[in-house]
C-alpha cells in the first residue's frame, strides 16, 4: 500500500503543469524590473500570443493578465494551443510611452525602447493589449518593421476576464516570426559569407575592432586579400603603432594571424614590435603590459598577441610576460565570485569586461605551450571564469550587458564573444562538451536573431571606458545597426561554430 501511495504522488507530480517562466523584459526608468511570464504551447512550433498590461502604470489591466496566466497555467501542456508571452506590467513606473520608441536605448525612453525590442526579438503572431489606452503600441507593431525585424498583428482588448479566450483558433506566423526562423536556419559558414561583404574589408586603423572581422576573413580561406589590405603596414608605408594604445595592441592579432598563416616576416616583425613593449630596454619583463588603463579588457587586449609571439617566434618570453599580465589583471579586477569589475572604480560586472577575459584566454591557451609552468594556472582561470560566468545566461541564450544585473539588457558582443571562448574550450578538451556545448548553442541561436543579412545587429554596447557607478554602466548606449565590433565578433563566431560543427 505504501509504494502504491507513493507510485500515486509521483504521478500526480508529474501531471501537475510547472508555473510559468519569469523572463526579464528590462528596466523601467526608476530601475525597476518589467518581467514577461512564459508558458509553452503543445509544440515548438505552435503560434505565440504575448499579452501586455499596466502600459498606463499601475491599474487593474496587470490583474487581470495574471489571472489569465493562472487559468492557462492549470492547462495541461499538451491542451494549448499556443505558447503564451505575458508582461503584467508593462510600465510600473506609469512614465509616458512612444512607439515606435525614440531616443538613445536603453539610456532615453527606457521602457519604450525595451519593450520595442524585446517583443521584436521574441516575435510572437499576436499581440493583444489590455486597456483603454495603449500609447499606439498596437498600431505601431502592425505597421512597422519592429526593430527592423519584421511586422507583428496587435489589437487592443478589454482589461476583462477572458481575454484568452477571444484567441483565433488559426494564427498565421507573423512577419517578425518567419524574419526569426529564416534567421535561425542559417548555417554559421552562411552567417559568416553574409557579414563578410560588410565586415572586414578595410584597416584604416590597428584596433581589434575591424580587426576580429579581418582574421575571421582569413579563417575563411581569404589569407591573399587579407594581405594586400594590410600592405600598407607591412610594406611601411603606414606605422601601425603611430598612436599606441590597448586596442592597438589587440589589432595586432591580424598581423600574427596573417603571419602565422602566410609566414610572412614583415608581419612576424610588426606582432614582435607589439609585444617587445612589455619589455624594458634591458631585456627584463615590465610590471605589466602597457596601456591596460587598470580595465579587464587588458586580458584580451594584450594576453593573445604575446601567447602568438611566444609561438611564431619560438621564444618563451613571450609567454612569462603573457602569464604575469594575467596575474597583474587579476589582481585588480577579479572579483571573489569569479566574475571580474571592469575597473577598480566600480564594482559593475560589465558584460564584454567579462567578455574580454573569457575569449582573451580561450585565445592565449590555443598558443600555449602546455609544458609551460603557467599553462595550468591559466587554464584553470579560465574553467573557473566559464564556470561562473555561464550561470548568468539568460533565458534567451544571451549575456546580459551587466552580467549580474536582471534587467541588463542582453548584450550582442559579449555573448558572441562568451560563446567562441565556451567553443574554442570545447574543441580543445578544456570544457566538458555535454555542460558547455548547450550553452554554445542556445547563445549562437540568440546570435543568430540578433544578425540581420544585411549586416544590421541588435544591441551592440557602444565603446566604454571605465565607468564609476553600476548605473554607469547599465545606461550604455545601444547600437540597433552595423558596427564593426559586434560583426567582427558575429563572425568570429560564425567562423569558431563552423568548425565545431
Amino acid at each position: 500500500m505504501r509504494y502504491l501511495s507513493a507510485f500515486l504522488a509521483l504521478a500526480f507530480f508529474v501531471q501537475t503543469p510547472k508555473p510559468a517562466e519569469k523572463w526579464s523584459v528590462g528596466l523601467s526608468t526608476s530601475g525597476a524590473q518589467i518581467e514577461a511570464l512564459m508558458l509553452p504551447g503543445r509544440s515548438a512550433s505552435a503560434p505565440t500570443v504575448l499579452i501586455i498590461g499596466g502600459l498606463q502604470g499601475k491599474d487593474n489591466t496587470a490583474a487581470v493578465i495574471t489571472k489569465e496566466v493562472e487559468t492557462l497555467e492549470a492547462t495541461p501542456q499538451a491542451n494549448r494551443a499556443f505558447r503564451l508571452l505575458a508582461i503584467p506590467s508593462a510600465n510600473p513606473d506609469g512614465t509616458p510611452l512612444q512607439f515606435p520608441p525614440t531616443g538613445v536605448a536603453y539610456r532615453e525612453n527606457p521602457e519604450s525602447n525595451a519593450l520595442w525590442r524585446w517583443i521584436a526579438l521574441q516575435a510572437p503572431d499576436l499581440v493583444l493589449i489590455a486597456g483603454t489606452s495603449d500609447s499606439n503600441l498596437a498600431t505601431a507593431l502592425s505597421e512597422n518593421e519592429v526593430a527592423g525585424i519584421g511586422k507583428i498583428p496587435a489589437q487592443r482588448v478589454a482589461a476583462e476576464a477572458g481575454i484568452l479566450k477571444s484567441v483565433p483558433a488559426e494564427i498565421q506566423p507573423s512577419e517578425a516570426r518567419q524574419e526569426i526562423e529564416r534567421r535561425r536556419a542559417r548555417t554559421p559558414g552562411q552567417v559568416a559569407v553574409e557579414l563578410s561583404q560588410i565586415y572586414g574589408n578595410d584597416f584604416d586603423q590597428v584596433t581589434y575592432m575591424p580587426g576580429m572581422a579581418v582574421i575571421a576573413q582569413m579563417r575563411m580561406g581569404r589569407t591573399s586579400d587579407a594581405s594586400r589590405l594590410l600592405a600598407p603596414y607591412l610594406n611601411g608605408a603606414k606605422d601601425a603603432l603611430t598612436r599606441p594604445n590597448s586596442q592597438t595592441l589587440a589589432g595586432h592579432l591580424v598581423f600574427a594571424e596573417l603571419a602565422e598563416r602566410s609566414k610572412d616576416d614583415r608581419a612576424l616583425k610588426l606582432v614582435r614590435r607589439a609585444a617587445e613593449l612589455g619589455f624594458a630596454e634591458n631585456g627584463e619583463m615590465k610590471e605589466s603590459m602597457p596601456f591596460h588603463e587598470e580595465m579587464s579588457d587588458s586580458v584580451f587586449m594584450a594576453i593573445p598577441l604575446l601567447a602568438k609571439a611566444g609561438k611564431l617566434t619560438g621564444d618563451r618570453k613571450y609567454f612569462d610576460m603573457a602569464a604575469r599580465h594575467l596575474t597583474f589583471m587579476q589582481k585588480l579586477d577579479l572579483r571573489p565570485d569569479g566574475l571580474y569589475r571592469h575597473s577598480p572604480l566600480a564594482e559593475a560586472a560589465w558584460g564584454r569586461g567579462n567578455a574580454f577575459p573569457a575569449l582573451g584566454l580561450a585565445l592565449a591557451l590555443s598558443d600555449f605551450p602546455k609544458d609551460h609552468p603557467e599553462f595550468n594556472r591559466m587554464l584553470k582561470a579560465f574553467q573557473q571564469h566559464i564556470t561562473a560566468i555561464v550561470k548568468f545566461q539568460d533565458e534567451n541564450g544571451m549575456w546580459r550587458e551587466v552580467v549580474d544585473h536582471p534587467g541588463a539588457y542582453s548584450e550582442f558582443t559579449a555573448t558572441a564573444m562568451i560563446g567562441t571562448a565556451i567553443v574554442r574550450g570545447i574543441r580543445n578538451g578544456w570544457l566538458d562538451a555535454r555542460t558547455y556545448q548547450p550553452r554554445a548553442e542556445r547563445a549562437w541561436r540568440a546570435i543568430l536573431a540578433r544578425t540581420g543579412s544585411d549586416g544590421k545587429l541588435i544591441d551592440v554596447c557602444e565603446s566604454t571606458g571605465k565607468q564609476r557607478s553600476l548605473n554607469d554602466y547599465l545606461k550604455r548606449a545601444a547600437v540597433n545597426d552595423r558596427d564593426q565590433r559586434g560583426g567582427g565578433m558575429a563572425m568570429l563566431f560564425a567562423t569558431e561554430m563552423a568548425v565545431l560543427k
